[in-house]
């Protein structure tokens, strides 16, 4: 089993209410895709550079756009990170800080690896 934490400030315990989110197929290697949860559009990444899973809320705070899933990930630092697809906003995908000195920030959520099963907790 593979448990990978999200946030520097948080650590991924058994206590969490898990949702079966999809297989991890369904991401590419290095990208992120889309799921829909509880009526909320969140976007996974397989950040297989660093063999670490991130997931954030799919919507760019910037334009409002539903995007971020179709982002570049990449990092600055040791700090993983996305960029808006439509007008290069970043963000960490720990914590949510924009990474572009705006103002912004985007919800991140907890994932957990296990088998070929990708779970998120929806805190």
């Amino acid at each position: 089993m593979e448990e990978l934490t999200i946030s520097s400030s948080e650590t991924i315990t058994d206590s969490l209410n898990w949702t079966l989110a999809c297989k991890k197929d369904d991401i590419p290697e290095n990208g992120g895709a889309c799921v829909l949860i509880n009526g909320e559009q969140i976007a996974i990444y397989n950040f297989k550079k660093r063999n670490e899973w991130y997931a954030t809320q799919n919507l760019c705070p910037h334009k409002q756009q539903m995007a971020l899933s179709r982002g570049m990930i990449g990092s600055a630092g040791d700090e993983p990170k996305v960029a808006c697809p439509f007008h290069k906003k970043t963000f960490s995908l720990k914590s949510g800080a924009c990474l572009s000195g705006d103002d912004y920030q985007i919800k991140t959520y907890p994932v957990k690896v296990e088998g070929e099963s990708v779970f998120l907790a929806m805190i």
